[in-house]
């Protein structure tokens, strides 16, 4: 706890001029037990409220116990007054309009540095959402230019895969390094999987025909950029893309074949 802040906040004075709730008088009572500076300087503030009103307040008159007395007794004599009023008290009340202003004073502090503490923990807030938006797409900027070293990488095969029998205007782009065993699939012209399918890759031998899977499109429609890196150590001689049930399959589904294309042609 940073002590000194809390003195500064202006809540001992509102502890001292009565004009907490019970919960934080017992907040500011058990902090003025655990820190002596809490203590001392509410032990200040009551003697300077206290010089305040001694101040202010009128001094007792040395016959003045005997009137009150005498008043208590009913024998204080009746004497009309003709020429003079009986003066009105005014400095016995300044003392406690003090206290009541320093009262309203105390609040209005504390009130208007709660209403700063929420606006510096609101703009801390937006401050930290802006650092996390900048970072993602930071993150994001450093990801799709890797991507674009590896596809403009000279080991790099283009394979264009033209549409087929159930989707003749779909097609998409496998971009091959055949040295670090890798695939790039651009499905950015295939249309999106229906609910419970998923796109399925396939590395292709021609002759005789022999599919191997090399991975699924997974979150196709979450991934804006429609590149997925694959793993294929397999010579391939072409690559197709089917659409099957959610997980896969252990063969093509040929009469889903979307799309299709040789290696070199």
């Amino acid at each position: 706890m940073d002590v000194e802040e809390y003195i500064a906040s202006g809540i001992l004075e509102l502890y001292v001029a009565g004009a907490l709730p019970p919960e934080e008088n017992l907040e500011v009572q058990h902090y003025a037990i655990q820190y002596p500076e809490i203590r001392k300087e509410i032990e200040a503030i009551e003697r300077a409220i206290l010089e305040l009103t001694e101040a202010a307040s009128p001094k007792m008159p040395q016959d003045g116990f005997a009137k009150v007395k005498a008043e208590i007794n009913d024998v204080i004599p009746f004497t009309p007054q003709t020429t003079s009023s009986k003066a009105t008290p005014w400095r016995s009340y300044l003392g406690w309009a003090a206290s009541v202003l320093l009262a309203i004073g105390l609040f209005w502090m504390y009130t208007e540095n709660s209403k700063l503490k929420s606006e510096i923990e609101l703009t801390n807030q937006e401050k930290q959402s802006l650092e996390d938006v900048l970072s993602n797409t930071q993150e994001e900027i450093t990801l799709k230019e890797n991507l674009l070293q590896q596809l403009r990488d000279k080991n790099v095969t283009v394979i264009a895969l033209g549409g087929q029998t159930v989707s003749p205007s779909s097609y998409a782009k496998a971009y091959w390094n055949k040295e670090e065993n890798k695939v790039i699939i651009d499905g950015q012209g295939l249309p999106e999987p229906p609910d419970g399918f998923t796109y399925q890759v396939w590395s292709l031998k021609l002759d005789p025909l022999t599919p191997t899977s090399i991975g699924l499109l997974d979150d196709f429609a979450s991934q804006d950029t429609k590149l997925f890196t694959l793993e294929n150590a397999n010579d391939s001689e072409a690559f197709g893309i089917t659409l099957e049930p959610e997980g896969g399959s252990e063969t093509p589904t040929l009469e889903q074949l979307y799309t299709l294309g040789a290696v070199g042609s």
